[in-house]
């Protein structure tokens, strides 16, 4: 018997993910992109509008059920599929009574995948707001960080980083008094009279 199996639904390429890719007994780690609504047309030529979840990974969308779906919002803690992308989830495969029939349907595992250590993040935090450092226009965060870390010696978001950019140049004969400084020579005048 060859190690790996190809199911026939496979042969027939369809679009949306289904349980003939999987292995026996194989489950599968995806990251949701987006949730869609999208028209659907089924192996008998129908056309439905079906809500769609999108991976990030290199994987053929899912046609999301009721029961998938009450899945994820349990993995997600959040009915709103707005909120779901970045969510990770496990799929496999589990024997289901559907319409008069037993069959193999895909399920989303109530459970959240293992997370590999190297793929925690830390979160980059602003030296100057306190706030979490996040991605800008074509910029992530990590570069963001590494760019003002590279500049001003701090990781900054991209706010404070401009900020800093703008502030006008100290010349090194007459250095900007700090807010601090200026605060402390008011005292020493006001003692003075």
């Amino acid at each position: 018997m060859p190690d790996k199996l190809t199911h026939w639904k496979k042969l027939n390429n369809p679009d949306y993910i289904g349980a003939y890719a999987f292995e026996p007994n194989e489950t599968k780690a995806l990251t949701i992109q987006k949730v869609t609504r999208e028209i659907v047309k089924g192996p008998d030529g129908k056309s439905e509008e079906c809500t769609i979840v999108h991976w990030r990974e290199n994987e053929k969308p899912l046609i999301l059920n009721v029961t998938n779906a009450k899945a994820i919002q349990k993995i997600a803690g959040t009915p709103y599929i707005e909120k779901w992308p970045n969510v990770c989830v496990m799929l496999g495969v589990e024997t289901v009574k559907a319409f008069g029939e037993i069959v193999e349907a895909v399920r989303v595992k109530k459970t959240k995948p293992p997370q590999p250590q190297q793929a925690a993040k830390q979160e980059l935090v602003c030296a100057d707001c306190g706030k979490v450092i996040v991605a800008s226009g074509t910029y992530s965060a990590e570069a963001i960080a590494k760019s003002t870390l590279d500049k001003f010696g701090l990781t900054l978001c991209i706010a404070c980083g401009t900020a800093r950019k703008n502030r006008p140049a100290e010349t090194p004969e007459a250095p900007a008094e700090t807010k601090e400084e200026e605060t402390l020579n008011e005292n020493d005048q006001n003692q003075d009279q």
